[in-house]
This record gives C-alpha cells, sequence and structure tokens, in this order.
C-alpha cells in the first residue's frame, strides 16, 4: 500500500467557515480536486446549505462560490497509507495542523466536519475552540453513508448561519 497524500486548503484570508473531510478518495486525488467522486454528494450537500446550485457548475465555478460566501475547505488528515477510498481502511495517518485555522483566519466562526472520521481526529486535535468558534459534526456526504439525501440535508443546513 502506497502513501496517499491530501490537497492543499482552499480558502481566501476573509473565511467565516471551514469544512473539513477526513482524506480524499482515489477519484479526488487523481483529479487533484475536492469531491471529485460522481456519488459524492458533497456539492448538492453544501449548495443546498447555502442556496447555490453548485453541483452543476465547474470545479472552478464552484471554488469561486465558495469563496464568495467566505467558505474554505481542507481536510484532517494530511497523508495515510489506504486501501481504496473508504476512511476505515485509513492506516497511520499523518494530520493537518488544523488547530492553526483559529489562528490564520481571524474572521472564522465555525468548523464543520464531513463525517465521523474527520469529527473525531479533528476535535481531538483542535481541542476546545475559543469562544465565537463553533465546532459542528455533520453526516458524511460519501455514498459509503447511505443516509437519505434529505436526512443529510437538513444536519448540513446548519451551516447556513455561519455564513
Amino acid at each position: 500500500m502506497s502513501v496517499k497524500a491530501g490537497l492543499p486548503p482552499i480558502a481566501n484570508a476573509d473565511a467565516r467557515l471551514f469544512v473539513l473531510g477526513s482524506l480524499p478518495g482515489d477519484a479526488s486525488l487523481a483529479a487533484r480536486r475536492y469531491y471529485a467522486h460522481p456519488t459524492n454528494q458533497f456539492w448538492r450537500l453544501l449548495g443546498s446549505a447555502i442556496a447555490e446550485e453548485l453541483a452543476d457548475l465547474d470545479y472552478e465555478e464552484r471554488l469561486g462560490r465558495l469563496a464568495e460566501r467566505r467558505v474554505g475547505l481542507w481536510d484532517v488528515i494530511a497523508s495515510a497509507t489506504r486501501r481504496g477510498s473508504l476512511d476505515q481502511a485509513i492506516r497511520e495517518a499523518q494530520h493537518n495542523r488544523i488547530g492553526q485555522l483559529l489562528h490564520d483566519f481571524p474572521d472564522l466562526r465555525a468548523i464543520a466536519f464531513n463525517g465521523t472520521t474527520a469529527s473525531l481526529a479533528g476535535r481531538k486535535l483542535i481541542g476546545a475552540p475559543p469562544p465565537g468558534v463553533t465546532l459542528i459534526d455533520l453526516p458524511s456526504s460519501s455514498a459509503a453513508n447511505t443516509t437519505p439525501f434529505a436526512e443529510k440535508a437538513e444536519h448540513w443546513a446548519v451551516l447556513r448561519q455561519y455564513l
């Protein structure tokens, strides 16, 4: 098994909200784009939460809309060994310095974790957030999470208040 390295963060200096995944899947790593696999519901879920049709846009337009809405993307895990794309297969994880987000982005109001793996590791790395910053656990946008889309979207809708 080879080591899989994640993608760099995508955010403007005025980001108010970060959405953190665990480690991009193979399709995303091959494309060098966040949430590139066609069955991943990320762009639909986030689009629903911020009232933007992100899934219908090309990747660069999606990122532009996120920048306008002051949303950043990154992952909790910088690199790991993993066979396939499932979080359960992640081994020997090296973590990103996500605690630095609290210092590097002074307008930050919330960090949302896309899925349990991201949440467990991210909360451990961040610890108690400073006043004014909320940590949010979201159901995974992965197709491996079989929760109905509408139910996931209800949880993701909380992001709206941090924009």
